[in-house]
């Protein structure tokens, strides 16, 4: 099991304890068990394996006992037996936006709401807007989640599935019959959702792979078994499918269900056009007498197709017929960012608002990451939900920064800046006398989404001409599959964020990859550089800005496009050039 799986099971006790109406501190306690998990820093699920969580606050005798089941067995019988008490149906409501337990459980008991299907009945008969604290306004943006949940209902965000990926691709990867051993189709090519998961691996004896694939203690029910192919549900509901294919086959294989669709109907226009026919096993003659090149036969990686079809070796992230092959071909394809060109991040948070470590613990965790500098930027205080920080208390959090740093001088800076939210007027949550003694301000848009798209846009456009708004942030608000963005001309701030040398940020968080991949080559083409922001709330949050890098090289961003692959000996005046 892994250790996103375990947090989630943890936050879904504490959730049906809420229903029961069970003792706040048991419910408090599971819920910390939760954020524990999701955050240490180590191996926790080796560690439950072998029955070492001992002294790891936050985690006592129970939830030790518990994650050490989990670790060995996959499963929590005292799980599966609260999950009993109450219909099945009733869990698909916790993925509504704006239910909470306490909606849920009035829904629950008062009106019988267990699935969906009851939820929208009680909603549009009028049943739920005479429940207290709920209404017509609250009815209406239910039924506006539900749809849009439905919508979205097989769609799985990159968090819920990357450790699930590298766990089956390890167990291929070690098998003694498997060569050779991939993940394809949109994972592959690096898109924020994915709707299954495509394997593919390279073998002699594909009916003992398959064999073994469909007994993955991952799996946990087969929808079909055959003897080069099997389907199968993860214990997360994620479809995934396996195929095996011969090494002569593999390069060819990996290529077309990598896809794109689109990418792919060019791939084989442009063997067509070279008297070849291209599919999953390799190169055939189109016509009939026509001949393979010799070294169409000894085509061995996926990189030899595309020099073979006269291109430029094509990167699976930009593999979605959107100008990949016009670059290919005139030699202008860009060398896109690594992980490791990343020398520090911006935008995390700390105890001081909603974060899950104090400063220090996120300054010796990035430290430990071999990063050169952290940037802090808790909310600021119209965020009253998230603890936002007033102007006392960010004041004194800057002075704790300015120890912190005299402490670490010559091996480690920290930035000191603040998510600032950008009110409905598109004014901003401090006055301009503060922002000028941060090092950097974050502006995000954190409440009032319903505005019409010319005011929306204007909102944040004026926040983006305030001198001492370094980055916008998380630019469309968006949460995947569980809210849209909101309406906002992105082209027209892409262009005000040019005009003012405004920082845009692309927030790492899986929930988030906001701005989305697509917009990244007009940002960049614009001048407009991109902050890769993790949005951490805890020291294993700082390694979502692996996600983040995804997206990144996706939107066709290099190294010189994202500001924090800067040294700390530049950054500090890239962080000041909009000012000057």
């Amino acid at each position: 099991m892994t250790r996103e799986a375990a947090a989630e099971i943890f936050e879904r006790i504490a959730l049906l304890m809420e229903l029961k109406g069970e003792n706040p501190f048991k419910i408090r306690a599971y819920k910390t068990g939760a954020e524990v998990v999701e955050s240490y820093a180590g191996d926790i699920m080796q560690l439950a394996r072998d029955n070492q969580l001992a002294g790891i606050k936050g985690i006592g005798d129970a939830l030790r006992d518990k994650l050490h089941e989990m670790a060995l067995t996959g499963k929590l019988e005292f799980y599966e037996k609260l999950k009993a008490e109450f219909p099945e149906g009733l869990f698909a409501l916790f993925d509504i936006s704006g239910l909470g337990p306490k909606k849920i459980a009035a829904l629950y008991s008062k009106l019988g709401v267990a699935s969906l299907a009851d939820l929208r009945r009680v909603c549009e008969s009028g049943e739920a807007a005479k429940i207290s604290g709920f209404g017509d306004k609250t009815v209406v943006k239910i039924l506006e989640a539900i749809a849009f949940r439905e919508q979205h209902a097989s769609v799985f965000r990159q968090d819920q599935v990357y450790g699930l990926v590298q766990s089956m691709l390890e167990q291929l990867r070690a098998h003694p019959s498997v060569s050779r051993a991939e993940v394809c189709g949109s994972f592959r090519r690096g898109k924020e959702t994915v709707g299954d998961l495509d394997f593919l691996v390279a073998t002699k004896r594909p009916e003992e792979v398959i064999a073994d694939f469909v007994k993955l203690p991952e799996v946990n029910k087969i929808i079909a078994q055959g003897g080069t192919k099997a389907s199968v549900y993860a214990t997360n509901g994620v479809q995934c499918d396996l195929r095996a294919v011969s090494s002569a086959e593999y390069p060819f294989a990996l290529n077309y269900f990598t896809g794109s669709k689109e990418h792919n109907v060019v791939m084989r226009q442009r063997a067509l056009d070279r008297g070849l026919s291209l599919n999953e096993y390799g190169f055939k003659p189109s016509q009939e007498g026509g001949s393979v090149p010799e070294e169409a036969a000894e085509i061995y990686e996926e990189k030899e197709i595309y020099r073979l079809l006269g291109l430029d070796y094509i990167e699976p992230e930009l593999r979605e017929n959107s100008g990949e092959f016009d670059a290919s071909e005139k030699g202008r394809l860009p060398k896109l960012i690594e992980l490791e060109n990343l020398r520090g991040v911006f935008h995390n948070h700390t105890t001081a608002s909603d974060g899950k470590a104090t400063l220090r613990e996120m300054a010796e965790a990035a430290m430990e990451l071999g990063l050169q500098y952290l940037g802090i930027a808790d909310h600021s205080k119209s965020s009253f939900q998230a603890n936002g920080l007033d102007e006392k208390r960010l004041r004194a959090q800057l002075a704790e920064i300015r120890e912190l740093n005299a402490e670490y001088a010559g091996q480690f800076r920290i930035f000191a800046g603040s998510e600032v939210d950008i009110l409905k007027d598109g004014s901003l949550d401090f006055d301009d006398e503060l922002l000028a003694e941060l090092d950097y301000c974050v502006a995000s848009v954190h409440n009032v989404f319903n505005l019409p798209e010319a005011e929306m846009t204007a909102r944040i456009i004026r926040a983006i001409e305030n001198p001492h708004v370094t980055m916008l942030g998380h630019v469309t608000g968006r949460l995947l599959a569980l809210r849209p963005s909101y309406a906002v001309n992105i082209p027209a701030v892409i262009d005000a964020a040019a005009a003012t040398n405004t920082i845009i940020e692309l927030n790492a968080s899986a929930w988030r990859l906001d701005m989305d991949w697509r917009w990244w080559r007009l940002a960049a083409e614009k001048g407009v550089k991109c902050s890769i922001n993790p949005d951490a709330h805890s020291t294993r949050g700082l390694q979502d800005v692996l996600l983040g890098v995804r997206a990144a090289r996706k939107g066709w961003l290099t190294r010189k496009d994202v500001i924090n692959c800067l040294p700390l000996a530049e950054v500090e005046a890239a962080l000041r050039a909009k000012e000057r």
